[in-house]
């Protein structure tokens, strides 16, 4: 209890939905349909409630507003991206396309456990979640939970989908195209490819890419090296190609940003200079990396924050009841160019 010479805080009385109404010369229900955007009424009544709205401070009631429109305007997030490497731009994009609709997102990390995604799953239907996300860490592996015939809309956006729902995924083979289409335009001519695992399918997708334009273009095609989305694997990689060899790359396309830092320490060992020497483009666009890395990287960056926009989107469409058609959307990648792959080449 405050003493007697202490004054007892006074605390402003919260703005009401009456005040508005009062202070706007209308009724209650007319002031309650303006701030709803329901009900006839000119567009002069109606954005004249909603500025007193403002100018009065009124905040409505984010419950009664709930359970008036049956919704909770809360998104659950869903991902086993541990590091949130992928997770990370993409709850950026998607809280970038619900913001300003008054939705809010919540993450939960299910990691590899099954019995840890449905509690959070569960969790989010108890809180009457208006939509789930779901997303991973590679695009060829399902989360490992099962969210078919739920009870709300489903969105997929970097992981695999279930049958018949809605995904989006970067295309990483568009995206292989910009960076060897690009050695190609500079002038280079023996260029190679150092990507991650066998088990990934983008490892696949951009490999066949890679081909593709080498091949568009005459020139010779040598089989990609495959290894581990590491450094140390792209300091190998580079030992393969350079030891003992007559007919060096003039370029090293890479499957990550780590595999490039890698081949760029491992060529400067060797005294060689990039770019002028041998071009390297990494995939990605992992920031904290690229920009570090001397010279800095030239990147595909996968355009993760405008696909979980996309898909933000997208759910809000499918909440306010408007059809998607199933399938998977590929959105491109983007090429971000700084040092590591040089100018056009003379000649």
């Amino acid at each position: 209890m405050p003493s007697d010479d202490q004054p007892v805080p006074v605390f402003p009385k919260p703005v009401t939905l009456r005040d508005v109404a009062a202070q706007a010369g209308v009724s209650v229900a007319t002031a309650s349909k303006a701030l709803n955007d329901q009900g006839r009424m000119t567009a002069e009544t109606r954005e004249r409630i909603r500025e007193t709205a403002r100018s009065l401070g009124f905040r409505p009631n984010s419950l009664a507003q709930s359970l008036l429109r049956r919704r909770s305007f809360t998104v659950g997030l869903l991902t086993n991206d541990t590091y949130g490497r992928f997770s990370l731009p993409l709850m950026s994009g998607i809280s970038d396309a619900l913001v300003d609709k008054g939705v809010s997102v919540f993450l939960c990390n299910v990691e590899e456990d099954p019995r840890l995604g449905q509690m959070h799953v569960d969790a989010m239907l108890d809180k009457r979640v208006d939509g789930i996300i779901a997303t991973g860490k590679r695009i060829d592996r399902h989360l490992p939970i099962d969210l078919s015939n739920l009870r709300v809309p489903v969105i997929y956006a970097f992981t695999q989908p279930d049958p018949d729902a809605v995904a989006f995924v970067s295309d990483d083979a568009g995206g292989a195209r910009l960076a060897v289409e690009h050695f190609c335009r500079l002038g280079r001519r023996r260029i190679v490819h150092v990507s991650g695992p066998a088990s990934f399918a983008v490892v696949h997708a951009r490999a066949q890419a890679y081909r593709d334009v080498l091949a568009e273009n005459g020139l010779p095609v040598t089989e990609p090296l495959l290894g581990s989305w590491s450094e140390a694997w792209g300091h190998e990689a580079v030992a393969q190609l350079f030891d003992g060899k007559s007919d060096r790359p003039d370029a090293v396309f890479c499957g990550n940003d780590q595999i490039a830092r890698g081949v760029i320490d491992a060529l400067r060992e060797r005294g060689l200079d990039v770019p002028n020497d041998v071009g390297v483009i990494g995939f990605d666009n992992w920031e904290i990396v690229a920009e570090a890395t001397r010279p800095p990287l030239t990147s595909v960056d996968m355009n993760l924050t405008a696909l979980g926009r996309e898909a933000g989107l997208t759910l809000l469409s499918l909440v306010g009841g408007t059809a998607a058609a199933p399938g998977i959307r590929k959105l491109p990648c983007r090429l971000v160019v700084r040092h590591s792959c040089g100018r056009p080449m003379d000649g």
